[in-house]
Formats: C-alpha cells, sequence, structure tokens
C-alpha cells in the first residue's frame, strides 16, 4: 500500500515550520558566547584549587576561590605556591607570569564575595543536598547574567539546577546553570565534559565552552545522564577489574599489567581507582546502579569493603597499593 503524495501547500508549510522551529533553538556555535573576565570557584580541595589555578594561569582571570575552611584555602594555596615552583623551575613558564598566576588567586570564607563574577564553578564533595544548598545561594548572590556550573562527575545537573528556584517556570537561573567536569589532575588533564541541564540556554553553552578552550582544554559535550561521558565508560573498566581481582581471575599486578602492556594506558585500573579514591568509584558505581537499574553496574563487592575498612586510595595510604 503507497502512501499518499503530500501536496505542494503542505509541504510548503513543512519547510516553513521547520525553518521557524530550527531559528528558536540555537546550537551552541550560533549562540553567542559572553566573554568571561572574573571567576569563582567553591571548594578549595584538589579539583577545586587546580580549575582555580588552571584559569588564574591560562585563562588570565581573577578568581574568587571559596571555602568555609580557611585551613582548605590555606592547603589549597600552599599547593598552588608549589605547582608554580615547579612550573618556573622546569621553564614552563616565567617568575613573573607565576607571580601574576599567584596574584590573581583571592582566597575567601564568604560566599558573599562571589556577586560579581562572570561564572562560577563549584567543585566541592559529591553530596546531593550540599550541591543543591550551594546552587540555591549562588542564585541569589552571582549577577544575573553569570553562569552557574557544577564539576559534579554523576549528580544531576537537571536537578541542580532546578534547585535554584522554587518556581520551575521562572528559569532565570536555572537557564544559566550546567555542568563543565574537569578531569583529574586540572593543570595536567586537558579533557572537560559539559553537559546541558534541561533548562540551560544555548547562549550559556557557548560561554562555557569558549571558557573552557581559553583554560587550554578540550571540551566535550554530553547528555545528562548517570555518568554522563567519562565515567559512563570508564567506571565499569575500573569496577570489572575489581570484579576479576575479588574472583581470582587475576592478582592485582596481572590486572594492571595486561592492561597498561596490553592497551598502552599509562596506569592499569586498579592504580587508577586509587588515584581517584575508591570511595568516590563507590559513590560514582552508585549513581550509574541506581539510576540505570541494570545490574551490570553493581558495585564490586571488595570496593564496597575497601571503603568500609577506610582503605580509599592514595590520599588515605592505602587501596589496592600503599603509599
Amino acid at each position: 500500500m503507497s502512501l499518499p503524495r503530500l501536496t505542494h501547500g503542505v509541504r510548503q508549510a513543512l519547510r516553513t515550520q521547520r525553518r521557524t522551529f530550527s531559528s528558536t533553538l540555537l546550537r551552541p556555535a550560533e549562540a553567542q558566547a559572553a566573554e568571561v573576565k572574573s571567576l569563582g570557584v567553591v571548594g578549595a580541595g584538589q579539583m577545586g584549587l587546580g580549575i582555580a589555578l588552571v584559569a588564574a594561569r591560562s585563562a588570565g582571570v581573577p578568581v574568587t576561590l571559596v571555602d568555609s575552611n580557611q585551613a582548605s584555602l590555606d592547603k589549597g594555596l600552599k599547593f598552588a605556591d608549589t605547582l608554580l615552583a615547579k612550573d618556573v623551575s622546569k621553564s614552563r613558564m616565567r617568575q613573573d607570569d607565576a607571580d601574576k598566576a599567584r596574584a590573581f588567586l583571592r582566597p575567601t570564607t564568604r560566599m558573599e564575595d562571589l556577586d560579581r563574577v562572570d561564572m562560577v564553578i563549584e567543585a566541592v564533595p559529591e553530596i546531593l543536598s550540599l550541591k543543591t544548598s550551594i546552587f540555591a545561594q549562588l542564585a541569589q548572590i552571582c549577577p544575573s547574567h553569570a553562569v552557574l556550573a557544577t564539576n559534579t562527575s554523576s549528580l544531576s545537573i537537571t536537578t541542580l539546577a532546578a534547585s535554584t528556584t522554587k518556581d520551575p517556570n521562572d528559569m532565570s537561573a536555572s537557564s544559566r546553570v550546567l555542568s563543565t567536569h574537569f578531569m583529574n589532575p586540572v593543570p595536567i588533564q586537558k579533557g572537560v565534559e559539559i553537559i546541558s541541564a534541561l533548562q540551560t540556554s544555548p547562549a550559556i553553552l557557548a560561554t562555557a565552552l569558549e571558557f573552557c578552550r581559553r583554560m587550554g582544554k578540550v571540551p566535550s559535550t554530553s547528555a545528562d545522564t548517570p555518568g554522563f561521558l567519562a565515567n559512563r565508560i570508564l567506571m565499569p573498566y575500573i569496577n570489572e577489574a575489581i570484579i576479576c581481582l575479588e574472583s581470582g581471575i587475576g592478582d592485582r599486578d596481572s590486572i594492571d599489567a595486561i592492561m597498561k602492556n596490553g592497551t598502552n594506558v599509562p596506569m592499569g585500573p586498579l592504580q587508577l581507582a586509587d588515584f581517584i579514591g575508591l570511595d568516590t568509584c563507590l559513590s560514582i558505581m552508585k549513581v550509574l546502579h541506581e539510576g540505570l537499574g541494570d545490574s551490570k553496574y553493581r558495585p564490586a563487592v571488595r570496593l564496597r569493603s575497601m571503603v568500609e575498612a577506610g582503605w580509599l586510595g592514595k590520599k588515605s595510604g592505602r587501596g589496592f597499593y600503599e603509599y
């Protein structure tokens, strides 16, 4: 049975409708990116400090670094001094450039000091209630044009965007929320995932993409789905390696050696898990398992046990290896 042919009038109407619809949905490349002249970073841990330092050093913008704990700020800035001194000693940058980058880092314990930034990146632990509380504050404190970004590695960006307002129809703040998921360690890894929420505007996406390029990063875009791209691929790989270990298929050294020498990766999955943090790996696997409902994402028993024992990897001094 053949389908009836569309009349000329119907075809013309459909073409007009497509043109009208597509003109309202600008692609990031077509949207106008705003210039980010100042940045805010919430969280002075390893990720937050790395983001702040690269923004100051590579993008050349002043960075307001916020942490509620003064000791964390002091520790982060001391680490920044170490990294800058290392770059100077290896002739990767001049001393005056290092001094300029360091002067761009402006520590504070007050969220209110983010009232003039063009973009803010939240980099606190993967606790949903903590992040939603921060985004609710950012929506009130930051300028109405500011990009509100998160460095989450697994949590829903749409949920974080929704926390900026009590009225879902008021998208003045939620349309400015997205994720800039930097890879660890930030000063070395070039990759960054950009994830839009359901509410994110094309102009905000374009601004974030352009600023990440100014930071010397290579951005990739992902849908807002559990694990996004990097962790949707990486974490099941690490989890399966742990299952191989606990099942006796191979020992630690054999598992890491075959992946290093057989696939040309710089470190094996068990060593990589130690560097990421076993608690972080477990947290992301739980998000994948619960969010996707597929048993293939069930966290390995050994992974759960090690986290319960406090063996979190390099940061605790013991994981699959001892440090």
